[in-house]
């Protein structure tokens, strides 16, 4: 799977009432593993950022004064993109900026050139509901070193993304294996094993294990006023 780590920087906090992109950064994984084919650009945004945003990311009206338009970049970045599976933190916010600069030149949305949208911030809030869930609250808990940022920057942020989410992930896809890697080095296939020749043990509970299960069974039944599924389907069973 190929996948895109994308952030931007902004001049402030809204596309609709005119503030622009001034940065966008990316980062490419494929099958987990970053590739180092990244994608950043600075982008001149045609105005200065409000002061806020200025602290947040550095980035000054004169530093941004010689660098390309979004329309010198934009070709670039959505072919980049294409069919990738693409990564943001609040996703909303980074599609509102890019959708607009897009509908800007006459271009379709994001989501029509890529294949799909992550927002781990999502993922974060549905994993550790009501914590703090931005990226460096993120970096802090899931031990991703996050030393090196003291102002925010869009190719930096990116690849924080990319160790947030593979630690936020790692339980649930190390285990999921696509077609690459399942093929040998020579590119090949490896043969079919062969498991009908194992037998396994099966190993019953004692009388002690097995009333002590009952008890648990019963005290859950009994918090659930006997709506537990298996206490419905025990007549079922029976008949």
């Amino acid at each position: 799977m190929r996948q895109i780590f994308l952030d931007t920087e902004t001049t402030g906090l809204s596309a609709d009432n005119g503030d622009r992109i001034v940065e966008i950064g990316c980062v490419e994984m494929l099958h987990r593993k970053l590739t180092g084919n990244n994608r950043h650009f600075y982008v001149n945004p045609g105005r200065d950022s409000h002061e806020e945003a200025l602290k947040v990311h550095g980035i000054t009206t004169e530093f941004l004064k010689d660098k390309p338009k979004f329309s010198q970049v934009a070709q670039d970045l959505m072919d980049y993109l294409k069919d990738a599976h693409v990564v943001i933190h609040n996703a909303p916010f980074d599609l509102g900026f890019l959708n607009m600069e897009l509908a800007q030149l006459g271009q379709p949305p994001v989501k029509n050139v890529v294949a799909s949208v992550t927002d781990t911030l999502v993922m974060a809030k549905e994993m550790f509901p009501g914590k703090r869930n931005s990226l460096d609250a993120l970096c802090d808990r899931l031990e991703v070193d996050n030393s090196g940022r003291t102002l925010h920057g869009a190719l930096l942020d990116a690849e924080l993304l990319a160790d947030v989410y593979i630690n936020l992930t790692r339980g649930q896809e190390a285990l999921l294996m696509d077609d690459a890697s399942a093929l040998d080095a020579s590119g090949n296939k490896p043969p079919a094993m062969d498991l009908s020749g194992f037998v396994l043990s099966v190993i019953q509970a004692s009388a002690q294990e097995a009333v002590a299960h009952e008890g648990v069974l019963a005290q859950i039944d009994k918090d659930s006023k006997g709506k537990t599924v298996w206490r419905m389907l025990e007549p079922v069973a029976a008949s």
